[in-house]
C-alpha cells in the first residue's frame, strides 16, 4: 500500500481503489485518449471531497473529477486520483416545482432528474444524446447542450448556484454578483474588461476556453456561469441548484427535405425566428433507408411545441410554409415521432463506422460556427477532409451551427497520426475563419486545448492561465486541460495495443480477424450504463443489477483493452481481474445489437475463457453445465431419467450434487424428460407431403421440454409443412432418394452416429476447442441436408442465435458453416416464409413475458410480432434479460444477480398481468426462471398455438 493510498483510507469514508481493476476502468473516457491513474476514490459527500484534495495536495498528486465518463475530448482521464461521483454523490436532493428549481449532486444521471421533473410538467432544458447515463456534474463541467438548445440553451443557461471545493480546501457557493468568487478573480477581471468584451466570438454554441465574459458587470458577474465548461480545472463541484423549464404539453415534428446538405444547412438559420424546439440536420449518407423520410438528399428535423396537438401542428405547418423545401412531413402522434427521431438518433451510431465497416473516431466531434455561416463552413469542411484523404459524415445541431462528425483517422501509425495533427491544425484555422468555436458542446479537453491560441490568440489564452492560477494556484485540478495542455497527438489510447493480430479462436469477420480491433470498438459512449431498460432493449443487465462499472459492457471492454496493452493488466489471458469482470456477464448478447458500435461481449467472454483455462482445471460448472448435452445423452441412453429425477428430489442428495457441480444452492435441478423428443418422434407416423423443413432437436427441447417440440410439429404440419429431423448418421457417400430424411441405399457407407448440436453450452463456457469439434460433427451430419434447399427451424432462441452467429464465426474456415447459418429460421419466420397463406387460430387474449435476449440481439422478433398479432395475442413483451441466461443463473455465486435481472422487468410484468393473460417465454431458461422465482409456467408460442389448434372445431 502506497503512502498516498494509506493516507486517503484514513480520512475518506467512501471507497478508495488503488487496485488494478479500479484503475483500469478509468484509464479512458469516450475520447481517443488514455491515462493511467494512481487510484480512484468514490467520495460520499463534500467532506470526503475536501479530505481527498487535502491529501493529494500534500502528496502533489493531481485530482480529476469524473461523472459518467462520456467526455469525448479526454478531460475525464488523468494520472493522479480520479473522483468517481456516480457511486454515492448521485442524488436528487430536492425539487421545487413552484420555483422550477432542483438541487442535485454531481453524480446524478440526467434522466433521473427528468423522470422526477416530468410529473410536474417540467424538465431540464439541455439534453445531450447521452442523457441516459451522463451526469449533471459532467454536464456542468463541459457546459453540455443537446438537441433542444435552440429553445433552452446550454447547461450554463440552466445553472443558478454551485457548491464548489477549491484545490486548497475553500468551500464556495458560486452565484451572481461575484458570489463565491475566489480571492483575486474580481481584480483580474476588472483589469481586463476591454479584452473580455471584445475577445469572444458571438455564437450560441461557444464552449471553448473559460467563460470569463460571464463575469462582466453587464452579465451580472455570474461566477456560477463562468465556472460552467471549466472541465474540472478550477474546483470540484459538490452540489448544484439548477433551473427547470416548462415542458410543452404537445409536440409536433416537421421533417423537411432538401436537395443536399448545403441547402439544409443554409435553411436552418432562417427557421429560428419561428422559435422551434429543435433544428437538427443530417444527410443521406447517414440514413440506411430513406423510405420513411420526405423526398430529398438531406433533412432538417424541426420540433415544435404547443398546449395541444393542434397548436403544435399549426406551428410545424407554419415552418413548412416558411421553408423552401423539396418535400416535407409533419407528424403529431408520439409513436410516429419516436420512429422518425430514431432515424436521426441512430446517426450517432452509424457515424462511428464508415460504410465499408472501417473505424471512425472522435476528436472533431462538435465544432460550431454562427448558424448563418453553417452552409459555407460545411462545404469548406468537406473539402478539407478530401484534401487530407479523410472521410466522415457530418450531422448535428444545424440550428445552432454545431456539427458532429467522426472521421476515419489512422491513429495507429506514425504517418496517420501526423495527418491527424495537420488536419486538426488546419481545421482549427478554418473554424476560426468562419467565426466559430473549436468546441460547441463537449469541451476542449486534450483534443482541442492546444489549438485555443488559434481561436483566441495568445493574450486571451494567457488570461485563461491567470484565471486558472487564481482558482488553483498549485495546478492540482485536471492539469493538462484547457491551459498548458498536453499535445493533441499524445496519450492516444491505441498506442499501447499490439500491432500484430492476437491469436484467437473466433474469426471476428467484422474486424478483419483482429481481436484488438474488436476490443477497439468500444468508444466509451456508455449506452451500456443506462440505469433502466426501455422498450425492448437488453444491454447491459449485469450493470443495472450491480451498478458497478466493472460489470458494464464498457467496463469489460476497458479491462480487455488493458489486458492487450499489458501495462496495467500484466498477466494477459491469465488475468484474474478480467476473469472476475466477465464472471457476471450473462452472455445475453444484448450489446451486440444495443451498443452503437456492436460490441459483442458474449463472444469476447467466450474467447477469454478459452485462453484463460487452456491447460488448466476449469470451474465445476463448466463440466456440469458446459457439457450438459453429453450428460443428458447418457441419461437417455441408459434410461436413467426417472432415477435422476427421484434423486434430485431428495434435498440432501440434490445439495451434494449442486455443490459438486458448482450449481447455486438456491436453485432446483430441472426435471429430465422420461421420453425425449426424438424418441417420441420415432414412435409416430410421418405426415405431410410438401417440401420438408428440418426441425432442430436442440438439447433443451430434446431432453428437458419435449412438449415444445411436439407442439411445433403439430403447428408446422397444420400449416401444410412436412417436418423431418436432422440426420443422425454420417455418410461416406451421399444417399439417394430423399436426402433430407437420409434414406440409405445399399452402397452408402456409415461413418458413425451422433446428434446435431449448436455447441451453445461449450461456447458460453469458453470450451471452444470442444465447441469446434461438436460443430464440425454437426456439419458432417448435416452434409446431405446442405445439398438441398431445406430450411432449418430452431425453436430455442439461444440455439438459433448460436447457429446464426457463433457457428460461422468459430468455424470461419469451413464454408458449410455459413451455409447452415443461412438456413436457420425461427418458428415464426418459418411460418411466414414457408406457409404465407396459413392463418393461426384466433386466441384473442393478452400476452405478457419477455422477448428472449438472443432473439432481440441476433434473430429479431418482427416475424414473432406479426404472428402474435395474427393470432389475436395482444400486448407488448418486455425487454431486458430473464437473468437465468443458460448456465449463468445456475452457477454458484450468481443467484442474486440473476434474480435482480428477473425483477427488473420480467417478474413485475407477470405479477401485474390480467388473469387471462398468456405468459410467453420461448427460451427454456426464461421458462425455468419464471417457474423457480414466480411459480408460473411460461409457454413457448408454439405451445399456445398448438393448444388452440386442438380446441379448434
Amino acid at each position: 500500500m502506497t503512502d498516498l493510498e494509506a493516507d486517503l483510507r484514513k480520512v475518506v469514508r467512501g471507497e478508495v481503489g488503488f487496485d488494478v481493476t479500479s484503475r483500469a476502468l478509468t484509464t479512458m473516457d469516450a475520447s481517443n485518449y488514455r491515462r493511467v491513474p494512481l487510484g480512484v476514490v468514490a467520495p460520499r459527500d463534500a467532506d470526503d471531497v475536501a479530505a481527498v484534495l487535502e491529501v493529494c495536495r500534500s502528496h502533489r498528486v493531481p485530482v480529476v473529477p469524473r461523472g459518467g465518463g462520456t467526455s469525448i475530448a479526454g478531460q475525464a482521464t488523468g494520472t493522479g486520483v480520479v473522483l468517481d461521483f456516480t457511486r454515492h454523490m448521485n442524488r436528487l436532493v430536492s425539487l421545487d416545482p413552484e420555483a422550477r428549481t432542483a438541487v442535485v449532486q454531481p453524480g446524478l444521471v440526467l434522466d433521473r432528474l427528468q423522470d422526477a421533473a416530468a410529473p410536474h410538467g417540467l424538465r431540464f432544458g439541455p439534453d445531450p444524446s447521452t442523457h441516459s447515463r451522463c451526469t449533471l456534474g459532467g454536464m456542468i463541467g463541459n457546459n453540455s447542450c443537446g438537441s433542444h438548445s435552440v429553445a433552452w440553451g446550454t447547461t450554463a443557461d440552466s445553472v443558478s448556484e454551485l457548491d464548489v471545493v477549491t484545490a486548497r480546501g475553500q468551500r464556495l457557493r458560486l452565484g451572481q454578483g461575484w458570489s463565491g468568487a475566489p480571492e483575486g478573480l474580481r481584480e483580474l477581471v476588472d483589469g481586463e474588461l476591454a479584452r473580455l468584451r471584445t475577445g469572444f466570438p458571438e455564437l450560441p454554441r461557444r464552449i471553448s476556453g473559460y467563460a470569463l465574459d460571464a463575469l462582466l458587470p453587464e452579465h451580472r458577474a455570474d461566477v456560477a456561469r463562468a465556472f460552467c465548461g471549466s472541465e474540472g480545472t478550477l474546483g470540484v463541484l459538490t452540489e448544484a441548484v439548477v433551473r427547470l423549464v416548462e415542458a410543452p404539453r404537445a409536440r409536433a415534428l416537421a421533417v423537411l427535405g432538401y436537395a443536399d446538405e448545403g441547402a439544409a444547412a443554409e435553411a436552418a438559420a432562417g427557421l429560428l425566428s419561428h422559435r422551434p424546439l429543435t433544428v437538427e440536420g443530417m444527410a443521406a449518407d447517414l440514413v440506411p433507408s430513406a423510405a420513411a423520410l420526405p423526398r430529398g438528399g438531406a433533412w432538417l428535423f424541426v420540433e415544435t411545441g404547443g398546449e395541444s396537438p393542434a397548436e403544435a401542428r399549426a406551428r410545424a405547418e407554419e415552418i413548412v410554409r416558411a421553408a423552401d423545401v423539396l418535400d416535407a412531413l409533419v407528424v403529431t402522434d408520439p409513436a410516429g415521432q419516436r420512429a422518425l427521431w430514431r432515424i436521426r438518433e441512430d446517426a450517432s451510431g452509424t457515424a462511428t463506422r464508415m460504410p465499408d465497416g472501417s473505424e471512425a473516431w472522435p476528436g472533431w466531434e462538435d465544432c460550431a460556427v454562427p448558424p448563418q455561416r453553417l452552409g459555407a463552413y460545411l462545404r469548406d469542411f468537406r473539402g478539407l477532409m478530401v484534401a487530407h484523404g479523410l472521410r466522415g459524415t457530418p450531422y448535428g445541431h444545424f440550428g445552432d451551427g454545431c456539427i458532429h462528425v467522426r472521421i476515419d483517422f489512422d491513429l495507429l501509425t506514425e504517418v496517420g497520426i501526423g495527418r491527424f495533427r495537420r488536419f486538426s491544425e488546419e481545421l482549427a484555422d478554418l473554424v476560426t475563419a468562419h467565426g466559430g468555436s473549436l468546441s460547441g458542446e463537449h469541451g476542449d479537453g486534450q483534443a482541442r486545448a492546444e489549438l485555443l491560441p488559434r481561436m483566441y490568440g495568445d493574450e486571451m489564452v494567457g488570461l485563461f492561465e491567470r484565471a486558472k492560477a487564481v482558482w488553483d494556484p498549485d495546478d492540482l485540478l485536471n492539469p493538462g486541460m484547457l491551459v498548458r495542455p498536453a499535445p493533441l497527438d499524445s496519450n492516444l489510447r491505441f498506442s499501447v495495443l499490439p500491432r500484430k493480430p492476437v491469436d484467437v479462436a473466433f474469426g471476428y469477420p467484422a474486424d478483419g480477424g483482429d481481436f484488438s480491433a474488436a476490443v477497439r470498438r468500444c468508444v466509451g459512449v456508455a449506452k451500456c450504463r443506462t440505469t433502466s431498460a426501455t422498450g425492448s432493449a437488453v444491454m447491459c443487465p449485469s450493470f443495472r443489477a450491480t451498478g458497478e462499472e466493472a460489470h458494464s459492457t464498457r467496463g469489460r471492454a476497458r479491462l480487455l483493452h488493458e489486458m492487450l496493452a499489458g501495462e496495467l493488466v500484466t498477466d494477459g489471458w491469465r488475468s484474474t481481474e478480467v476473469r472476475d469482470a466477465l464472471d457476471l456477464c450473462l452472455s445475453c448478447k444484448g450489446c451486440r445489437s444495443d451498443c452503437p458500435v456492436e460490441v459483442d461481449m458474449a463472444t469476447y467472454k467466450a474467447e477469454f475463457l478459452h485462453h484463460h483455462y487452456a491447460g488448466r482445471r476449469r470451474p465445476a460448472a463448466h463440466y456440469s453445465m458446459g457439457r450438459l448435452p453429453v450428460w443428458l445423452r447418457w441419461v437417455d441412453r441408459l434410461r436413467l431419467a426417472p432415477l435422476v429425477n427421484s434423486l434430485a428430489a431428495v434435498r440432501p442428495l440434490a445439495a451434494v450434487a449442486k455443490r459438486l457441480g458448482g450449481i447455486a444452492g438456491e436453485r432446483r435441478i430441472p426435471k429430465v424428460a422420461t421420453e425425449t423428443f426424438s424418441r417420441w418422434w420415432g414412435g409416430r407416423k410421418a405426415r405431410g407431403t410438401g417440401d420438408p423443413v428440418i426441425l432442430w432437436p436442440d438439447t433443451f427441447t430434446e431432453h428437458l421440454s419435449p412438449a415444445v417440440g411436439q407442439a411445433a410439429v403439430r403447428v408446422l404440419e397444420a400449416a401444410g409443412l412436412r417436418v423431418v429431423l436432422p440426420p443422425t448418421v454420417r455418410l461416406e457417400k451421399a444417399p439417394t432418394g430423399d436426402r433430407t430424411t437420409v434414406a440409405l441405399d445399399p452402397v452408402s457407407l456409415l461413418r458413425g452416429r451422433g446428434r446435431v448440436c449448436c455447441g451453445l453450452t461449450y461456447v458460453s463456457t469458453g470450451q471452444l476447442d470442444r465447441a469446434r469439434t461438436v460443430l464440425r460433427r454437426t456439419l458432417d451430419l448435416m452434409a446431405p441436408v446442405l445439398e438441398t434447399p431445406a430450411p432449418v427451424v430452431v425453436l430455442e432462441p439461444s440455439c438459433a442465435a448460436a447457429l446464426r452467429t457463433d457457428l460461422p464465426e468459430l468455424l470461419h474456415d469451413d464454408p458449410r458453416a455459413a451455409r447452415l447459418a443461412g438456413r436457420v429460421l425461427t418458428f415464426a419466420e418459418a411460418l411466414e416464409l414457408l406457409a404465407p397463406d396459413w392463418r393461426p387460430p384466433a386466441l384473442d387474449r393478452p400476452v405478457v413475458g419477455q422477448t428472449h435476449c438472443h432473439q432481440h440481439a441476433v434473430l429479431g422478433d418482427a416475424a414473432d410480432r406479426r404472428l402474435r398479432e395474427a393470432a389475436g395475442l395482444t400486448g407488448e413483451l418486455t425487454g431486458g434479460c430473464c437473468g437465468l441466461a443458460g448456465n449463468f443463473g445456475f452457477e454458484k455465486g450468481h443467484f442474486e444477480v440473476s434474480r435482480a435481472c428477473a425483477e427488473e422487468q420480467l417478474l413485475p410484468s407477470v405479477r401485474e398481468a390480467p388473469e387471462d393473460a398468456v405468459v410467453l417465454a420461448d427460451g427454456f431458461s426464461c421458462r425455468t426462471q419464471l417457474e423457480q422465482l414466480a411459480g408460473l409456467r411460461g409457454k413457448h408460442l408454439v405451445e399456445v398455438l398448438a393448444q388452440a389448434l386442438d380446441r379448434r372445431p
